[in-house]
């Protein structure tokens, strides 16, 4: 059984907004879920993605996808900021649907908001590694191979 999920969808830019109804969210960001969660997933423009990065990362450009992690249990708890504008020019650069990109920087941002990470080799493979398989079970191609 997946855990339960408390999910809270804000629309900042709405251009995406057809594309993500709830139910679809919430299935992307529950494949990934280990524990139960309380998180809200933000859909922003690239003035607000960049300025949330420029204060919390210091760098100064909108990224695809923020994670804001504060618990990792017994409830997961996390803000997801995605900047609409990034994920669709990256879906438009590597030729996959917008809808799949979007699955997989919520997919992402959830394993952040889990502990997982990337800066290192051996931890970027465990969670690519992860990412793709929960990708596959939801019928997305892994973004991690390139034909």
């Amino acid at each position: 059984m997946k855990p339960t999920l408390s999910l809270s969808l804000q629309f900042a830019d709405p251009r995406h907004r057809a594309l993500l109804p709830r139910h679809k969210v919430r299935r992307f960001i529950r494949s990934a879920l280990e524990l139960p969660g309380e998180i809200t997933v933000r859909i922003v423009d690239a003035e607000e993605g960049r300025a949330l990065n420029r204060e919390y990362r210091g760098k100064d450009y909108a990224t695809n996808v923020l994670t804001f992690d504060y618990a990792h249990e017994p409830v997961v708890g996390a803000d997801l900021v995605i900047c609409a504008e990034v994920v669709e020019r990256e879906a438009a650069e590597m030729g996959i649907a917008l809808l799949a990109h979007y699955a997989h920087m919520l997919v992402h941002g959830t394993l952040h908001a889990q502990g997982y990470d990337h800066e290192v080799e051996d931890e970027a493979a465990a969670m690519e590694a992860r990412e793709s398989e929960i990708l596959a079970a939801l019928g997305v191609a892994d973004p991690y191979r390139r034909n």
